[in-house]
């Protein structure tokens, strides 16, 4: 038997919450990180309940796709599919902070050298997504650049990787990988270029959004990128996937925790999807 087909996905009972999606069924995917037999067992489920749904049904993806897993190009190869692979009536593909490092490091310019570093990290965890992309290839020793992108992960990834946006509005709800800064002005912050690297601060931010009190101008925030004992740390809540200070967060720490965190959201109310065996000792987060 695949391996994937014995994992769980656990489903919780509605919670209501202030959403109003303009009429839509969202399915928001949190940080994945490589974890494809989590990933591939989560769409079975969601291409499930998109039937139960009805009406117009979206996929989001939050971002940090890639890095730290066993199987990252698996993940892309799953994260890039059309509409009618999981049976919903778009889908939108966001950028994490991990697919800014990896592409800044692969386009080469002023950020390259950082971006680079970072991304190969033992905390950031791309060296395992290099390896895999070398060993598509047979380059073992193969830089990390576009011709390597190209080779290992094909046209249809690629294109896809260069059309990831920074965040979807659908009604009084806002979804992004990172968060939001209460005190910059929205539009100004979410059309900030992912190329300015870390100032491109809603892939990035935490302190500021995550123990902010006081709403964000009647807009939800539907995030993922902080795993959930980092998010407790910032927020002191005790369950980080609990809507709350008009936010959901849906980083369920995945190659560190052993689950992969989705939800589905309607009208007025949510449920969280988790996908996966939680390992018996996490991994401390470190960073996102």
């Amino acid at each position: 038997m695949d391996a994937a087909v014995a994992l769980p996905v656990e489903i919780s009972e509605w919670k209501a919450a202030p959403f109003d999606l303009g009429g839509e069924t969202v399915f928001a995917i949190g940080d994945v990180h490589g974890c494809a037999a989590e990933l591939r067992v989560l769409l079975d489920a969601i291409g499930r309940l998109a039937v139960e749904a009805g009406g117009k049904r979206r996929l989001i993806y939050l971002g940090d796709m890639i890095n730290r897993g066993p199987d990252s190009v698996d993940v892309l190869e799953q994260w890039a599919k059309s509409e009618e692979a999981h049976g919903v009536d778009h889908v939108d593909r966001l950028m994490g902070n991990h697919e800014i490092m990896m592409l800044l490091t692969v386009i080469g310019g002023p950020h390259a050298h950082k971006a680079e570093t970072m991304w190969l990290s033992k905390r950031m965890g791309g060296m395992t997504l290099l390896d895999q992309m070398r060993a598509c290839t047979g380059e073992s020793d193969a830089r990390p650049d576009q011709a390597l992108l190209q080779a290992a992960l094909g046209d249809a990834v690629v294109h896809r990787l260069w059309a990831m946006r920074s965040h979807v509005r659908l009604g009084n709800t806002l979804f992004v990988h990172g968060g939001l800064d209460p005190h910059a002005d929205p539009d100004e912050f979410l059309t900030r270029p992912w190329t300015i690297f870390t100032e491109a601060r809603w892939a990035w931010i935490n302190h500021g959004f995550l123990d902010w009190k006081q709403g964000f101008n009647g807009t939800l925030v539907v995030h993922g990128h902080t795993p959930p004992d980092k998010h407790r740390a910032i927020s002191g809540m005790t369950d980080p996937h609990l809507f709350e200070g008009d936010r959901l967060g849906l980083d369920g720490g995945s190659a560190r925790t052993g689950i992969v965190t989705a939800a589905e959201i309607r009208h007025g109310a949510y449920r969280i999807l988790k996908a996966g065996n939680p390992f018996a000792n996490p991994l401390s987060s470190g960073e996102e």
